[in-house]
């Protein structure tokens, strides 16, 4: 008797359809067939041809309809229904999860708000990206470099273009330069400069002979 009394309320609790169509900005593009739910796939239906769509049989109480698009990005609808007025749903309408609620009749009319880009677009060749490349800004750089240090050489005293081929020589070898750090910083080059060899006087035990200076 229990399961029948429980039937038989469920039997006769009111329902109501509920409709609506999809639509695109371009009338003329065409929509292919959509999935679309009610509370996460309790109650599921297909578009036709044209967009429409709908969904019997649903009970009172709040329910969120999705369009489950993978092409187009429709908004999610929050709709009520109250046993006392089933014919004259409330329907409030969110176009993302969280954004402002906004009041629509029903049936529904659902646009598309955009359109889902899964591929970048390719870009077609331009000879302004060969300057992004970091190699080809390199040898441009060399050139110019290679091309103006002659110019810029003509103008250096004597002393400044010493330097300057010092250097280039730093940069070519750098061994050199870390070698001539490693002097400055010890001062090898001074001792270097102000060691003189002292001339070894033969000694008697070697057979060596003493030469006497005469005044």
């Amino acid at each position: 008797l229990g399961c029948i009394s429980a039937s038989s309320s469920t039997s006769s609790l009111p329902t109501a359809s509920i409709q609506g169509r999809l639509r695109l900005p371009d009338p003329a593009a065409s929509l292919n067939s959509t999935r679309i739910t009610l509370n996460d796939g309790s109650f599921t239906t297909y578009t036709q041809p044209n967009g429409d769509f709908i969904f019997h049989r649903v009970p009172p109480g709040v329910h969120l309809l999705d369009v489950q698009s993978r092409e187009h990005h429709f908004s999610q609808v929050k709709i009520q229904l109250l046993e006392d007025a089933m014919d004259s749903p409330k329907c409030i309408e969110y176009v993302y999860p969280g954004a402002p609620k906004q009041a629509m009749p029903h049936p529904l009319e659902l646009t598309a708000h955009a359109s889902y880009q899964y591929y970048e677009k390719r870009q077609g060749f331009s000879i302004f990206s060969i300057f992004k490349n970091p190699m080809i800004l390199m040898m441009l750089f060399t050139g110019g470099m290679l091309f103006l240090m002659p110019k810029m050489m003509e103008d250096m005293d004597p002393e400044q273009k010493e330097m300057m081929q010092k250097q280039m020589e730093f940069q070519q070898d750098p061994s050199k330069m870390l070698s001539s750090m490693l002097k400055g910083l010890t001062g090898a080059e001074d001792e270097d400069d102000s060691y003189v060899p002292m001339e070894r006087k033969p000694s008697a035990k070697a057979g060596g002979k003493t030469v006497r200076r005469r005044g």
